[in-house]
């Protein structure tokens, strides 16, 4: 024991991240401290056009679980959250500013962060060389691998990952590479605290019972176009209408376009039936619980599985089949969150489905998606990977993988068995490298015989 004050700052971005983190205090997740500080940070394209989460309605009721909240943004102003780090010279001296400016003194500090490996956590991180780092996970990015290579400088001091059962008896790979332990915030714990914002936040112009439509701007993760992400609101619309539903909610991404509202709007009408808009921006989550929908529908949304796992509501999704196919590169972050959706929740459309995986094999569908996202990070996940290929991949689980990735990292599925052996073959691989030299060189060939020559005419 030094006998110093310890305080613990909590980093949150998303009102959900917060509401997280507020379940962990009451359910006593975390250590006593001194000094309890929530650092907002406003992740935002454009941080000035968007209101941070302390700002955001329902959140009065998580400030009374801290001592204190400060604002990112103003602390490391004119620079933008998600793009800045200290350089690792300068470290030394944004902790001197830090210790000063939120009047920490020569206390000991503990971080708990979100998505350490990119800012604005990983910048803290760096900023507190010496503190430990606690990681909660906000949504379902945590049941897939880490997003790159961590500094082991960084990984090694992370003692724990805390996240909600959203996906039940499925354990998190997020930071599996360096033994992290997965830790679960009560479920009972969480929903007490979206009681509370529920009741904070003003009253909502939704009919109980309709079914709620969730928006999620794809088309700003650059992995549809907004034209794409148009007609999926559309599609998701004409599916609910499909199954009988009559009175509908869309709750659209804060940051959307209007114009995708007025869109479906239109779509209503002709199909005669009533929608409703939720312009004033508010958890899903709280949506659910105040209105109770007949359905919840969306493209791979945490809320559909919060709403499915914490509230037992129907839900389905739809356009999961195409965001699988338009992920670039394969190790996008999103595809854990996707897939899981995809195989999990029946699909609004009404395309028939198998059922979903579930144990050992919902399992071994993780280990197989992670690998091929990241092997060098968890290459002890190969195995794994190899038996689920061998044993499930079908025309329905192929979506959730590239046979160009198959291949490249010589897994069953690649090619077919019976030529299983050629990517490991060293002779193969030498023999299709000289094919292309040949080919590359006939193709040389045959332009220059193409041109035509040049003929010179006497007067």
């Amino acid at each position: 024991m030094t006998g110093r004050p310890r305080v613990q700052i909590f980093l949150a971005s998303t009102l959900y991240g917060a509401a997280t983190l507020a379940a962990a205090l009451d359910a006593g997740r975390f250590s006593p401290a001194d000094r309890r500080l929530l650092l907002v940070a406003n992740t935002a394209a454009v941080p000035e056009t968007a209101p941070a989460l302390d700002e955001a309605p329902g959140f009065e009721p998580l400030r009374a679980r801290f001592d204190g909240v400060l604002s990112w943004n103003e602390t490391i102003s004119p620079l933008h959250p998600s793009g800045w780090s200290p350089r690792p010279d300068d470290a030394p001296l944004w902790e001197r500013h830090l210790r000063l400016l939120w009047e920490l003194g020569t206390a000991e500090v503990e971080l708990v962060v979100e998505s350490l490996q990119v800012s604005p956590a990983h910048a803290l991180a760096l900023c507190f060389p010496d503190a430990p780092l606690e990681i909660y996970a906000d949504g379902l990015m945590s049941y897939g691998p880490t997003r790159n290579k961590l500094d082991p400088l960084v990984g090694t001091r992370v003692r724990r990952l805390l996240h909600l059962d959203l996906v039940p008896g499925l354990r998190p790979l997020l930071l599996t590479e360096f033994g992290v332990g997965a830790e679960i915030v009560p479920a009972e714990a969480f929903t007490k605290v979206l009681a509370e914002l529920s009741d904070a936040t003003p009253p909502i112009a939704a009919p109980e019972g309709a079914a709620l439509l969730l928006g999620q701007y794809l088309s700003a993760l650059d992995i549809l176009t907004p034209e794409e992400e148009e007609r999926l609101y559309v599609r998701m619309l004409r599916g609910a209408v499909a199954r009988g539903h009559r009175v509908l909610v869309f709750k659209p991404h804060p940051t959307a376009p209007a114009r995708w509202s007025r869109m479906l709007e239109e779509e209503a009408g002709r199909l005669g039936v009533e929608l409703t808009v939720l312009d004033t921006p508010m958890l899903a989550e709280v949506v659910c619980r105040r209105i109770r929908p007949a359905l919840v529908a969306g493209c791979f949304s945490t809320a559909l599985l919060t709403a499915r796992t914490l509230y037992g509501l129907p839900v389905a999704r739809t356009g999961t089949g195409l965001l699988l196919e338009r992920l670039s590169p394969y190790q996008n972050s999103n595809r854990v969150p996707a897939t899981l959706v995809d195989a999990l929740l029946p699909d609004l459309e009404g395309a028939a489905d198998t059922g979903p995986p579930e144990g050992e094999e919902l399992s071994g569908l993780l280990a197989a998606v992670g690998f091929a996202m990241q092997p060098q990070i968890l290459p002890d996940l190969r195995p794994a990977a190899e038996r689920y290929l061998a044993a499930h991949l079908d025309t329905r689980t192929r979506r959730y993988f590239k046979r160009r990735r198959l291949t490249a990292l010589a897994l069953p599925g690649a090619v077919p068995s019976q030529l299983a052996f050629l990517p490991r073959s060293p002779t193969v691989r030498m023999m299709a490298r000289r094919a292309r030299a040949v080919r590359r060189r006939l193709a040389r060939k045959a332009t220059k015989a193409a041109k035509p020559t040049k003929t010179t005419v006497t007067t």
